[in-house]
């Protein structure tokens, strides 16, 4: 017999019923979501407000990722922990003290002649608009030095407090490195016995949780570390190459300033372009400066599209458009400090995330069988 018209299967569920289940299925993933964005906004508060102290935790974390090589052979060696750690952070120091030992005289014995090369270059900017195609006058000119004079004049009261604020930030960046060489000191020192402290103090469960995603985070934040020192020596070597070739003055300096800007994405590989091309322009005359600038723009093309974002997806398993957005992102948002932290921080979050998909999916699938997840509602 045929079921009459109209009859519903006894096994379906009514339409509205499958539409109302989705509904609060869809709301109750909002509202999680609600709180998970909430919760994130209110870090960023808590961050912010404990900005000084947190930022570095996170660079001497950085650093300590590069110290711990040598403190662990040293410590395999039969050094004492502190001690072992006491010669990497002072090597680590003066190191930085040699560095600026080497740039500062260069410096100071090329300064005068590129003070006068500069005067030369103002006069042959001036003789160059006083001439075709713009044929600007004395009078125009003075005009112009006067209204930019008079400008600076104004602005007087804020200049003069853009100077203290500038005491005040190189006053912070002292403490700041400081901090950064003390937390190194004692990460590198006592960092094989945090984990374990850790794993007692959260309990046999949760212990094990951290200490795997900590151990992980560890290694991903040394693999960036490695990276980024590999393409700032690629940068230098491959820049200061030309400026050597091309007999530029200072170019032991210039190499230097890449190396290090290296370790800043975008703006530091910017600035170190910038006062390269600047020097070749003062000194060399604009073909020179051209040709600088030709090999910069090559390199960072190179540097940007290539090695950076295929070297560090390896490293930190991350994708290569994911590197680039988390560098725009940071350094929009934090300037120098977020360019260099950014790629780090979603590493950080990437690992995290990975390693809460693997337990998912080892709670999801019972005993390797099917990994189709049902999703609903009771």
């Amino acid at each position: 017999m045929t079921a009459p018209a109209g009859a519903k299967d006894s096994g379906a569920a009514d339409r509205g019923v499958v539409i109302g289940r989705g509904l609060i299925w869809l709301a109750k993933w909002s509202l999680c979501l609600v709180a998970i964005a909430a919760g994130v906004w209110v870090l960023g508060l808590v961050l912010g407000k404990l900005w000084v102290a947190v930022l570095p935790v996170l660079l001497a974390l950085v650093v300590s990722t590069v110290l711990w090589p040598p403190t662990r052979w040293l410590v395999a060696r039969g050094f004492p922990a502190a001690a072992a750690a006491s010669i990497t952070t002072v090597g680590l120091l003066a190191l930085l003290v040699g560095v600026i030992a080497l740039i500062v005289p260069s410096v100071v014995d090329q300064a005068p002649e590129l003070a006068d090369r500069a005067t030369e270059g103002v006069h042959k900017v001036r003789d160059w608009l006083h001439g075709p195609p713009l044929n600007i006058g004395d009078e125009q000119l003075n005009s112009a030095v006067d209204a930019i004079v008079g400008k600076v004049q104004s602005s007087a009261e804020r200049i003069a407090s853009g100077v203290f604020a500038g005491v005040s930030s190189a006053t912070s960046a002292i403490v700041t490195l400081f901090l950064v060489l003390m937390l190194t000191f004692f990460f590198v020192k006592d960092g094989p016995r945090l984990l374990p402290w850790l794993h007692s103090q959260l309990g046999r469960s949760s212990g094990r949780h951290v200490e795997e995603v900590l151990n992980r985070v560890w290694a991903t934040l040394g693999g960036f570390i490695r990276t980024q020192a590999l393409v700032s020596l690629i940068d230098a070597v491959l820049i200061g190459g030309g400026l050597v070739i091309l007999r530029i003055p200072l170019a032991a300096v210039l190499t230097v300033l890449t190396f290090l800007g290296g370790f800043v994405p975008i703006v530091g590989a910017f600035v170190a372009g910038a006062l390269a091309v600047l020097v070749a322009l003062v000194t060399k005359g604009l073909t020179s400066a051209l040709i600088v600038l030709a090999i910069i723009v090559v390199v960072q093309q190179l540097e940007g599209n290539v090695l950076q974002p295929i070297l560090q997806s390896r490293s930190m398993q991350l994708h290569a458009v994911v590197v680039l957005l988390a560098i725009t992102v940071g350094s929009a948002l934090y300037g120098i400090v977020g360019a260099f932290l950014s790629v780090p921080v979603v590493a950080v979050a990437a690992v995290v995330l990975r390693y809460l998909g693997e337990q998912v999916n080892a709670r999801s699938t019972p005993e390797g069988g099917g990994t189709d997840l049902e999703v609903g509602v009771e």
